[in-house]
């Protein structure tokens, strides 16, 4: 199963919360905003989602 994941730049704090709390390490930050790098990876459990109070991130299966 693949996943589009999307983070709102507008919205991101750069928090790093999705980060934190992704076990498969598909975010990092680059400047100062959270950005998917490695896609593949993500199991779509919705974790970064959930975590994120500005709903900058989405998950959406393709």
């Amino acid at each position: 199963m693949a996943w589009n994941i999307l983070v709102n730049e507008d919205k991101c704090i750069g928090c790093g919360e999705c980060i934190d709390v992704c076990p498969v390490e598909v975010y990092e930050l680059q400047d100062e905003k959270a950005v998917p790098v490695d896609i593949d990876e993500c199991l779509g459990c919705e974790s970064c989602v959930e975590v994120c109070e500005q709903e900058a991130v989405t998950l959406h299966e393709i």
